[in-house]
């Protein structure tokens, strides 16, 4: 018995070292994300709630002011920026440690059907060969369709996943959407 005893909790000492083996080498998630107004902030709080993930906010160097996102002034800073597909906003400040995400959600606001040109900027700062990037968005009224397919076409190199627009979506939905990825 007492044989049995020790195999026993050697046995499951063993197993216990498997599984936190198995989870280390499981890839760090990134939940990298721009908000103009704040929206796209909350989903992404919500998002690394759910995924367990690391949270960084893309910030502009100049922040955006509400003039400078009247999308019905042709002259704002945001209408300029969004038909002007060489534009690249500057990011104040650079994530020391991208190298350690395998899993990065990329999220912001639908800007004219697509995603702001910062987003561009951000792609741009960093290698993405070998991880999975994800979109994600919020809208007013706007699918995420089109903004996924332009950053497909923008960085075919990237490993995309299929994005979601995340507008009023419940703990129980993001954890659902997380798990199927």
């Amino acid at each position: 018995m007492i044989i049995a005893a020790l195999l026993t909790i050697s046995l499951s000492a063993c197993s216990q070292k498997k599984a936190e083996t198995n989870k280390s080498m499981e890839p760090k998630v990134l939940i990298a994300y721009f908000s103009a107004s704040g929206v796209t902030k909350g989903v992404a709080q919500q998002l690394a709630d759910a995924a367990g993930a690391d949270l960084y906010e893309i910030k502009p160097e100049q922040p955006y002011t509400d003039a400078d996102l009247d999308w019905r002034n042709q002259q704002s800073r945001s209408s300029v920026e969004m038909k002007d597909k060489s534009s690249r906003p500057a990011i104040s400040g650079k994530l020391a440690n991208m190298n350690d995400y395998g899993i990065i959600y990329v999220g912001f606001p639908i800007w004219w059907y697509t995603c702001p040109t910062i987003i561009n900027t951000f792609m741009e700062a960093y290698d993405f060969e070998g991880k999975t990037v994800i979109p994600f968005a919020t809208s007013g009224g706007s699918s995420i369709q089109k903004a996924c397919e332009d950053l497909k076409a923008t960085y075919p190199k990237v490993n995309w996943k299929e994005g979601k627009l995340l507008n009023g979506t419940s703990m129980k939905e993001l954890k659902e959407w997380v798990g199927k990825l």
